[in-house]
Formats: structure tokens, sequence, C-alpha cells
């Protein structure tokens, strides 16, 4: 049996060509809701503003209601926040995670783990 071997496994949701949900984006949303804004939970994640709210937007494109809605700034401030519709894609999606990584104790991957090399072979390709 391989100690070195790791079972990965990733839910993405997509519609169509787009990433509706996925890691990511789950731990953007998880982000909104400690920081309060959009732009606060990309620096809390390394990433740039650009990006951050391209990955909304789509977000909010994907699913029947919208994820996220944001407040404009100005003198009460802005921020965002998760609608109720975003709770639940959140909730949902991480309770599927939760069921893929049960997966990583069954006997699938016990048997799949077994039939592995200790080590890849080297590359023949030059």
């Amino acid at each position: 049996m391989t100690d070195g071997a790791t079972l990965k496994i990733k839910a993405q949701i997509m519609l169509g060509d787009e990433i509706a949900m996925g890691p990511g984006k789950a731990a953007l949303l998880e982000a909104i809701t400690r920081e309060g804004s959009i732009s606060a939970a990309g620096r809390a994640l390394g990433m740039s503003y650009r990006r951050t709210w391209m990955l909304v937007d789509t977000m909010n494109r994907c699913w029947a209601q919208p994820l996220v809605e944001t407040a404009a700034g100005g003198r009460h401030g802005g921020g965002a926040r998760l609608t109720e519709a975003g709770a639940r894609v959140l909730a949902h999606y991480r309770a599927i995670e939760a069921q893929l990584g049960d997966a990583q104790e069954g006997t699938d991957w016990g048997v799949l783990r077994g039939l592995l090399r200790d080590l890849p072979e080297p590359s023949r390709s030059t």
C-alpha cells in the first residue's frame, strides 16, 4: 500500500462553460460574509479586485437568483452580503463537499490506493 497517495476530489458545478460554484467561489462567499465587502473579501483571499468582482459576477449570472448583493458606498458605507439564495447555495455546496470527503475513507479508494506504485516511474519521453 502506498503511503504517499492521496485522493483529491474537487466539486465544481458547471452551467454551460461557466463554473457556477467551486472551492474558490465558496471561499469567496465565506469571505464576503466575514468581511462585509467584495473588495475586502478579495484582499483577505489574496485575489485581485478585478478577479474578485469577476467571480461574483459569474455566480450572480449563473444562479436563478443572485448570490451576492451590494450596497453603494457613500456616507452610510457600502458593502456586500450574501442573499438568502447565496447562503443556501453555499450550505448545500459545502454539504456536497463533505459527502465527497467521505469517499477518502471508502473501500473503493482503498482498492485504488493498493493498485498504485510507491512512486511514479520516471518519464520515458525526452
